[in-house]
């Protein structure tokens, strides 16, 4: 081993490398992924769609319009989430408590998070006075259960909720079990389910008819007989 005497003042060092050992690179910083909270600005341009709700109880329709804010756009992450609701109408009736819910809503989505439960809540109110029938059979416990729709068909077309779809096998079997049906007590003449259908609990539409000694609904397929 050589000795090396050292007659000047160290003022630095360095630990030397290998001399084919590559120099470390410091990992790439990632991006944060942008999500839905209060403090987000809003851009100066939403997309947005509308919504026409037409009762048998007003003369006037509501117009629902909610406006999405795009997150992490032009990444594979991006996402399409609501970021304010509007309800117009020229029945001034409901403005009251319209204007509040709208207000209400767009808070909640603002605020981040899963905002899917809003459906559920509104879907599940019921008015003392009585529901109605949309076309199709369709049973509106309420004017906000309605609402509730529109944002659920909103949500359902931006992916935020995904739609519950019967397999083909089931919707054949469906098909055929209203055949039957019809051939025994007539066809519907242009209905969108046999007159004599009763409402189905589950999807609340006018479409649960009694075949082979069991209750079933010809629109979500949910049976009595499990």
């Amino acid at each position: 081993m050589t000795l090396h005497k050292i007659n000047k003042k160290i003022v630095g060092y360095k630990v030397l490398a290998k001399e084919n050992a590559e120099t470390a690179q410091p990992e790439a910083e990632q991006p944060s992924l942008e999500s839905m909270n209060e403090n987000l600005a809003r851009p100066e341009v939403l997309l947005g769609s509308t919504y026409k709700i037409k009762t048998p109880q007003s003369e006037h329709a509501l117009y629902i319009t909610i406006n999405d804010i795009i997150l992490n756009q032009d990444t594979p992450h991006e996402e399409r989430r609501p970021y304010e609701i509007f309800i117009n109408s020229k029945n001034m009736e409901h403005f009251q408590w319209v204007l509040a819910l709208t207000r209400l809503i767009s808070a909640v989505f603002r605020k981040g998070g899963d905002a899917t439960f809003l459906v559920e809540e509104m879907k599940a109110v019921f008015d003392p006075h009585g529901g109605y029938f949309k076309k199709g059979g369709v049973f509106m416990p309420s004017l906000v259960a309605e609402i509730g729709h529109a944002i659920e068909s909103h949500m359902k077309h931006i992916g935020m909720i995904k739609p519950e779809k019967l397999s083909d096998h089931h919707q054949q079997l469906l098909d055929e079990k209203r055949r039957e049906f019809e051939a025994l007590h007539g066809e519907s003449e242009g209905q969108a389910f046999p007159e004599q259908a009763v409402l189905c609990n589950k999807c609340s539409t006018k479409a649960m008819v009694l075949m082979d000694g069991c209750m079933t609904c010809l629109n979500c397929g949910e049976s009595k007989c499990g």
